[in-house]
């Protein structure tokens, strides 16, 4: 173990195949050998480093996909929501006396308090079937007339995961897991509740990053806090129960199946009774497929959201989220185009400021205008003004002028402006200096490079105090020719 080295670790890990078998393997090897002491540094951090087999292979949805997707699970929600605050009204009116005894509509707020007390209405065990008191006022034995009129299916409750990550872009495993909200004091009360999310991302564990608190408000039906009390009121009557069958569990997600008994068909399913908890790909693939969608839309929702729209990372590190989300994904790359241009086109502009433009010329030429810090060979044709009306630019920005001209005898003050730009820099807020003297100081700091330190020690040593006077004029805005 002492003499594993990274480079051993990395050439392991390339020979894996690209696929899951080829992950589980390497999260297996990782697993076991880093509880061994003799473990280096290098390689634990080589170890701690992702798998990434799947960049590429998802790509974000477009913008009429991912809208046709979030219509597509609204629909389906929205049309149990409705269903089951239906029958909440009806039960709470039952319960509170508002409805005659003995008619149809009576019946039917019984069978809902026994539904919302045991889980199921009324029925007969063997064979299961709704008791002849309640078959009229139910109106048949199928889910939607029977326990559904109160709890979510697994497909709705699927359809209500897919619009929580089309609004969040949280994992499915990170959402499956998510502790039911609260709402933080007095903002219900005020009618814009701001709900407290807690998550967590296991995969994550002994890293930074793996627990993390969103707050997000309901403050109309376009906003991200709608979606959370939606699902609350969804799922209050599962919720409820729940906590009467298992109070240690505090999940968002609920829903009911038909079949009662545990185990039922559904891999990694948890389930409680006749309730399961949380969301994955297979429930959401089985949903797609019962509205005309292909495959479970809950990974390229999250990918969309996090790298098209909120455009940071969701419980990644910024590195994870560029590496593995961003780079890959044509729309990303197709966005990024005008961006890179802006800054490409942003750093040669401020490259040519800051690099020094002026023509050094061995001699001062016959019929230049002297400046403070140059010989002006174009004083009507300045890239700074507009053409035939004379340079108003600073004489600062003689150094990033091409008519100007700088002969040995312009050195000594020069050199002297570089020093004084130095020694200002000290004594004035670092913001303003940055704005005001930055470029200069960058052209001058460019041809003193230019010149050679020699030279410029040697200009400095001929600075005079006719030099030393116009400097301080200039830099004082006192200056003028």
């Amino acid at each position: 173990m002492d003499r594993l080295s990274a480079a051993h670790w990395h050439a392991w890990r390339l020979s894996l195949p690209p696929n899951t078998n080829g992950y589980n393997k390497y999260a297996a090897v990782a697993g076991l050998l880093q509880h061994d002491e003799r473990l280096t540094r290098p390689v634990r951090e080589a170890m701690a480093q992702r798998f990434a087999w799947t960049p590429g292979r998802e790509e974000a949805y477009t913008p009429n996909e991912f809208t046709a997707i979030r219509v597509a699970a609204r629909r389906t929600f929205r049309a149990a929501l409705l269903r089951i605050r239906e029958n909440t009204e009806h039960l709470e009116a039952w319960r509170a006396g508002r409805i005659e005894p003995g008619g149809t509509g009576w019946l039917l707020g019984e069978a809902l308090d026994v539904l919302a007390r045991t889980g199921d209405v009324p029925v007969y065990d063997r064979p299961r079937t709704v008791r002849r008191r309640y078959r009229a006022a139910l109106a048949g034995g199928s889910a939607p007339c029977t326990w559904g009129r109160l709890f979510l299916s697994r497909k709705e409750s699927a359809a209500l995961a897919v619009l929580i990550v089309a609004e969040l872009g949280l994992n499915a495993t990170t959402l499956s897991e998510m502790p039911v909200p609260r709402a933080l004091p007095g903002t219900a009360e005020a009618g814009m509740p701001v709900y407290r999310l807690r998550l967590e991302k296991r995969r994550r564990a002994g890293h930074r990053g793996r627990f993390e608190s969103r707050n997000v408000t309901d403050s109309g039906a376009d906003s991200s806090g709608r979606v959370i009390s939606e699902a609350l009121e969804a799922t209050a009557h599962a919720r409820a129960l729940m906590g009467q069958l298992d109070g240690n569990i505090d999940r968002l997600l609920v829903w009911r199946q038909t079949t009662p008994h545990d185990g039922q068909g559904y891999r990694r399913a948890v389930r409680i009774g006749p309730f399961g908890l949380g969301v994955d790909e297979l429930a959401g693939g089985d949903w797609a497929r019962s509205v005309g969608l292909r495959g479970s839309p809950l990974r390229r929702l999250r990918k969309t959201v996090n790298v098209l729209h909120r455009r940071e990372p969701g419980q990644n590190s910024q590195d994870t989220h560029d590496s593995i989300y961003v780079v890959g994904d044509p729309q990303a790359q197709q966005a990024a185009v005008p961006v890179i241009a802006d800054g490409a086109l942003e750093a040669v502009d401020a490259a040519r400021r800051t690099v020094f433009t002026a023509r050094l010329t061995p001699d001062a030429a016959d019929g230049d205008r002297q400046t403070a810090t140059a010989g002006c060979a174009g004083w009507e044709n300045s890239p700074f003004s507009p053409a035939g009306h004379g340079c108003a630019a600073s004489f600062l920005l003689c150094t990033a002028c091409p008519n100007a001209h700088v002969s040995p005898a312009h050195h000594p003050r020069l050199a002297h402006l570089l020093n004084a730009l130095e020694h200002l820099r000290g004594v004035v807020e670092p913001g303003i200096w940055q704005a005001d003297w930055a470029d200069a100081h960058a052209r001058l700091t460019d041809l003193r490079g230019r010149l050679g330190e020699p030279v410029w020690q040697a200009a400095l040593e001929t600075v005079t105090a006719s030099d030393r006077t116009v400097i301080d004029q200039l830099l004082q805005g006192d200056f003028d020719l």
